[in-house]
């Protein structure tokens, strides 16, 4: 999920959380003004009737309107001593409408000048202060969305304008490419936090790229100045060897040095050839058939591992697959590719190879999954890796399809390993 979004979503639920507090408290806090409202008529209008009644004591066998009733009931002193004021809502029946109507009332006990106590008993009609209520509540309903909206626009406008120079930063981190220099910074903001993300992220950057050009320079030199130092070496154990006084443990030990400075020399050229490739050296590109490389380099690799017994299945269509390229690279790319699947594979296995026009599928018989993410990583080698190996087969030929604007992938497939070579562009398609 989006920073923006998450962010966004936590603010409209906590907005949402306090509008409908807040709603609660207006709401109770309109209906306990009403009642005070109504509670004070109640009172002064009871204190007229009983100046009135002070007055005229004929109006104590009156009785008011439906609107306004009220009605006296003579009581004894000791009731009356004993006597509180309430306010309490009630319902009156309405003969004429057949329902019973909501209403507020007050009772409340007086003396008359002879002696005589009286209690009073006052209804007011609430019907229009439940309308009222009513109004408030469609006004305050309607109020609330109405904020919520222009609340949560306001929100999300405001939010994409503080987060457009992170948004900025992450699509100038996504155009980074290890071995390319940084691209240019435009990411002007007024956020201290956000300057100080941009400074520390082209900094980082500008040492990333510095140490990668430092490591491959390194790599390159070192590859360069072993060369001479491996040739003379391997010429010296070979020369070694013709020697008729060596026996027969001494020979067996030199041939094991001899094996291992194989190794060596083949990593050096490896390294030395990942070093190229990335310095862009093999500058002259064609137009290559990989089928036909295929078909120039599968006799002789099949023929390298027949003791495996690995059966071979390849298919291809019409049009063949045709990429630009080094052809010397498009060589080293697809024999790696075909040697690893040959390597890996068991005995007895099978090998699939199938081109289209526009991707090569490679498929060998396997054990177990392998890690995608590290396959292709330099010096990585699986569990069951050989001895002999550099670990940098798959890290050259994922450097020259890159070099060469293609794609190159692993899957694990119906217990086989799939390596899949197609055209940059075909896969975004």
């Amino acid at each position: 999920m989006k920073l923006l979004h998450y962010t966004y979503r936590k603010l409209s639920l906590l907005l949402l959380l306090l509008m409908a507090v807040w709603g609660v408290l207006f709401y109770y806090a309109i209906i306990d003004e009403v009642m005070d409202e109504t509670d004070d008529t109640l009172e002064n209008y009871s204190e007229i009737l009983i100046n009135n009644a002070l007055m005229d004591p004929s109006i104590l066998d009156t009785e008011g309107t439906l609107m306004s009733f009220y009605k006296f009931r003579p009581i004894s002193e000791e009731e009356a001593e004993d006597y509180d004021e309430e306010f309490y809502d009630s319902t009156v029946y309405i003969e004429s409408e057949d329902e019973d109507e909501p209403v507020r009332v007050l009772k409340t006990a007086f003396r008359m000048p002879d002696g005589q106590f009286y209690e009073l008993e006052l209804m007011i009609s609430i019907l229009e202060r439940d309308d009222m209520v009513e109004a408030i509540l469609w006004y305050l309903g309607a109020l609330f969305l109405l904020f919520l909206i222009c609340t949560s626009i306001g929100t999300r406008l405001i939010l994409q304008s503080v987060f457009r120079p992170l948004h900025r930063l992450l699509n100038w981190l996504q155009q980074i490419q290890p071995g390319k220099e940084l691209p240019v910074l435009d990411n002007p903001t007024k956020i201290r936090e956000f300057q100080q993300l941009g400074d520390a992220a082209v900094d980082m950057g500008n040492r990333s790229y510095k140490a990668y050009e430092e490591q491959k320079q390194f790599i390159e030199n070192a590859s360069h100045e072993l060369q001479t130092p491996l040739a003379i070496v391997r010429g010296k154990i070979e020369l070694l060897a013709e020697n008729e006084s060596m026996t027969e443990e001494q020979l067996k030990e030199l041939d094991e040095i001899y094996t291992t400075l194989g190794r060596a020399v083949r990593l050096n050229k490896s390294l030395l050839l990942l070093s190229r490739i990335e310095n862009g050296q093999s500058t002259e590109t064609e137009d290559v058939s990989v089928d036909e490389v295929l078909d120039e380099l599968l006799p002789d690799l099949m023929d390298i591992y027949e003791g495996k017994k690995i059966h071979l299945v390849r298919t291809k269509e019409t049009e063949p697959f045709v990429i630009r390229c080094n052809l010397s690279l498009a060589q080293i790319l697809v024999s790696n590719l075909v040697q690893n699947s040959l390597v890996h594979n068991r005995e007895g296995g099978e090998l699939h190879i199938a081109t289209t026009p526009s991707s090569l599928t490679i498929m060998n018989s396997g054990e177990h999954p392998l890690d995608g993410e590290k396959l292709f990583r330099r010096f990585y080698r699986s569990i069951d890796g050989k001895k002999d190996s550099t670990g940098l087969g798959l890290a050259i030929a994922r450097s020259i399809a890159l070099s060469a604007s293609l794609s190159l992938t692993y899957k694990w497939q119906e217990r086989m390993h799939l390596f899949l070579l197609v055209k940059e562009s075909q896969k975004k398609s």
